[in-house]
């Protein structure tokens, strides 16, 4: 009875009484394809239409016959035709798409509106702590801690700590080599308990640690779940505040006897006031990203982390840094002490170059100014580049989960496709790739701190393409130790120049390569790290 009813009122309406989907091409054509062909598979027991600038008037015409079930369209900036009819002929059926190819049923809530403002899917729920109503999603703060038991203490030795935001093994980006290495050069002096959060449930391999730590403990990260506007500090630090660490901080100085907590990167300030180290002057960063895409937002971000960053840096008794910018940038009331991004010179050792036009770039995409490098170059450099040089190709290599970050920072669901750029993951040795190339590129637009990459290709004898940011802090000289530009055009023109002269490439290679063996050898470096703590606990 229901059915013959429902039949009989739609014949009344002169409409099918079955829904049908009608996806709207109201944006990115390539894009708006992908659309349709998610939806049809989604949801392959419907009729289906597209509806395209150029077949509209017909499609006007024809579905007037049909009820719309479903309504998928393209959200962009820009005033959009197709998108109004969508609205006009079924307002509560719209399926909204982002250039992420994400996808949210718009209601007349401010989560529809927060979508449609571009704030990515997994955001759109959020809500402040402070927030009146009931709240959908809610932060998750793990207790507790699992202890590892390392290489054995030795009597006489003095106990430090070091506090990391992620486990530093596999060395998968600069900040896990940094730590790493310095991790063993501070164990040929001191008894070193590792503190590391981690992220889900898997937990890490902890044997290459613990060969010269004396334990290692292990506390999940906390998942934080509020807006990035809503609070005064900035969200970073409160992604890491965690009972289960400050639990385990506590235990453990009276277990192990630690007498200092050395603390990586800015984030994690507010766990100790022993020795901090700025991987990054993060104030910086962010004051670059403000002025290159300037936003209510992004001077917010300067803003909290200029006076987070400035209180904190006070605190310490020694704040480490990567360079002597970075200590200017600090400021003189700031005890610092620059201990540089090293390289492994064992491993990384000067290799014969073979011909060719093989470029390398190497920089996890979790870490966002290796996107917006990678950016930089494919969609502004790259194309001077590809029809001058037909047989140049490029290697990237971006780390583990690729796709995930990028789709966090990027405004488009993977990179553009292009068939002479290779996209790799995480690789476990990354000299293989060195050796195959013949130039090494640093398109870093807003960066901070010193790049520990540039260190691996001048140990390799490889020549390097850099912006200033990119190389800023290791005492590169342009046309000498490396070559230097900042506009797309500089940058292509750089490239083209060492492509086409291998004898100048050669000639920067080897005077790079002498001054990382000069300056950032890890076991010098790792000297200059003991001394920061060999100072603070008064050997």
């Amino acid at each position: 009875m229901k059915e013959w009813l429902k039949r009989w009122i739609f014949r009344l309406l002169r409409k099918g009484p079955e829904a049908v989907i009608v996806t709207f091409v109201t944006g990115d054509p390539d894009l708006c394809r992908r659309m349709y062909d998610e939806i049809r598979g989604l949801v392959p027991d419907r009729q289906h239409f597209l509806v395209t600038a150029e077949n509209w008037p017909e499609m006007r015409a024809k579905l007037k016959h049909y009820r719309i079930g479903l309504a998928p369209v393209m959200l962009t900036g820009e005033p959009n035709a197709l998108r109004r009819a969508a609205w006009r002929m079924a307002p509560h059926k719209i399926l909204a798409y982002n250039s992420r190819l994400e996808r949210h049923h718009l209601r007349l809530d401010l989560a529809s509106f927060l979508f449609c403002r571009g704030v990515p899917l997994d955001r759109i729920y959020l809500r402040p702590w402070w927030w009146p109503w009931p709240k959908r999603e809610h932060s998750v703060v793990p207790t507790g801690y699992r202890r590892i038991e390392g290489r054995q203490c030795r009597r006489g030795r003095r106990r430090v700590a070091v506090l990391s935001p992620y486990f530093p093994y596999p060395l998968s980006h600069g900040g896990a080599v940094r730590i790493f290495h310095l991790l063993r050069e501070i164990a040929e002096e001191f008894d070193v308990e590792l503190l590391a959060f981690t992220d889900g449930d898997e937990e890490p391999d902890s044997t290459r640690l613990l060969e010269f730590c004396s334990r290692v403990v292990l506390v999940r990260k906390p998942r934080y779940r509020e807006p990035r506007w809503s609070t005064l500090l900035p969200p970073e630090v409160h992604e890491f505040r965690s009972p289960g660490m400050r639990q385990a901080i506590a235990e453990e100085r009276r277990a192990f006897g630690f007498e200092l907590l050395q603390v990586e990167y800015t984030q994690l300030a507010e766990y100790s006031d022993d020795v901090l180290v700025e991987h990054d002057v993060t104030f910086d960063l962010f004051d670059q990203i403000a002025r290159r895409e300037p936003g209510i937002s992004r001077w917010w971000d300067v803003f909290r982390w200029r006076r987070f960053e400035g209180t904190q840096t006070h605190r310490y008794r020694r704040v480490v840094v990567m360079s002597g910018k970075d200590a200017v940038l600090l400021g003189p009331d700031v005890p610092t002490a620059i201990v540089e991004n090293g390289v492994d010179l064992r491993r990384f050792r000067a290799e014969p170059e073979r011909p060719g036009e093989r470029l390398l770039f190497i920089g996890s995409f979790r870490h966002f100014p290796n996107i917006q490098a990678f950016r930089f170059f494919s969609e502004q450099v790259w194309p001077l580049l590809r029809d001058q040089f037909p047989n140049m190709t490029l290697t990237v290599v971006c780390g583990a989960d690729p796709l995930t970050y990028w789709r966090a920072f990027a405004d488009s669901p993977e990179p553009v496709w292009d068939d002479r750029i290779r996209m790799l993951g995480f690789i476990a040795d990354v000299r293989p790739y060195y050796v195959e190339a013949n130039l090494v590129i640093v398109p870093t637009t807003v960066s901070a701190g010193t790049n520990v990459k540039v260190l691996e290709a001048m140990a390799m004898q490889r020549a390097v393409v850099s912006t200033t940011s990119g190389c800023g802090g290791l005492g590169l000289l342009h046309g000498h130790s490396s070559w230097i530009a900042d506009t797309p055009e500089d940058f292509a023109a750089g490239v083209a120049t060492l492509i086409a002269d291998p004898e100048l490439r050669q000639q920067i290679a080897e005077a790079a390569q002498a001054h990382a063996v000069r300056n950032f050898d890890w076991e010098a470096i790792g000297e200059k790290q003991r001394a920061v703590l060999r100072d603070l606990v008064g050997c």
